[in-house]
């Protein structure tokens, strides 16, 4: 199960998140987090090209460490014309320090929309052996909907969480499957959301405040974190192929993973998928002011 879970880099490359007091990741720390992932069971990072410097901290451990070699999911820019294609993946490899690309996927649905002339090339480095897949990062159920008319887009990376849930994305999920495309997700978390303590200092816990009081209740009636509820209630989903954290440590990392143990009730998933967020908005990170 602990190969399901891919581990985020952002944090590697960028100060980034709501509740990252200690901002972007030193390249020690970030060493001792990709060891401890190898150790534990992760096989696969996200990253991209906008995160800062996380493709050399990504490379770099991989030169210190020859005997682990991840699985790399990268990011096309959201609004590059990438008329060079071919040199952006090779760079991308070298700087990662690795023989192919597992996923090269558009940082956004508008970058897939406003580059399709390049799918034909990406296909063509698919079939060397140097993209092993293409996908598309995207927000909306619109979107996912238009992915599943393209066969060259084996790979939909979506929000999934306790919000961004079963009830909402769960019909959607299942054409994918059927179309034998391979689903991430992301946002487990809301990035950090649902482990705000103070509601009143910021504007969307304030909107979202009912229903993360709910999360807790429902986290409380479980006896189980919050963090293992929400991690635990993506894994459990048979239609999800892999889900993406991020961390801030290795502690951490220790923590999230516990969840793969925990087996979470029917029950729970019930009152989970009952949570409804009547402004979508709420739920998308890019639209936070």
């Amino acid at each position: 199960m602990k190969n399901k879970v891919i581990l985020g880099t952002v944090q590697m490359g960028l100060d980034y998140g709501i509740n990252n007091n200690s901002g972007k990741i030193s390249f020690e720390n970030c060493c001792e987090i990709l060891q401890k992932a190898h150790e534990l069971g992760v096989d696969t990072l996200d990253t991209a090209e906008a995160y800062g410097n996380a493709h050399e901290v990504i490379g770099d451990f991989h030169k210190l460490n020859p005997k682990i070699k991840f699985n790399v999911i990268t990011k096309i820019p959201h609004h590059s014309i990438l008329k060079n294609i071919e040199q952006t993946v090779a760079k991308y490899i070298y700087d990662l320090h690795v023989d192919s690309i597992e996923t090269l996927m558009f940082h956004s649905f508008e970058s897939y929309i406003d580059n399709k002339q390049i799918l034909v090339i990406l296909k063509d480095l698919k079939s060397k052996g140097l993209i092993k897949h293409i996908g598309v990062s995207v927000y909306t159920n619109k979107q996912i909907e238009d992915l599943l008319l393209d066969d060259i887009i084996t790979v939909v990376q979506m929000p999934f969480n306790l919000l961004d849930n079963e009830s909402v994305r769960g019909d959607l999920m299942e054409k994918l499957k059927n179309k034998s495309k391979v689903i991430h997700t992301r946002s487990a978390f809301l990035q950090g959301m649902f482990f705000k303590e103070n509601l009143e200092d910021n504007y969307v816990a304030q909107k979202l405040s009912n229903e993360l009081t709910m999360i807790k209740k429902i986290a409380i009636e479980g006896n189980v974190s919050i963090s293992n509820l929400a991690l635990s209630y993506c894994l459990s989903q048979k239609n999800i192929d892999q889900v993406l954290i991020g961390v801030d440590s290795v502690n951490q990392l220790v923590d999230n993973l516990k969840s793969v143990n925990y087996k979470i009730s029917k029950e729970t998933i019930l009152a989970i998928n009952r949570l409804k967020v009547n402004d979508f908005d709420l739920l998308n990170p890019s639209l936070w002011i």
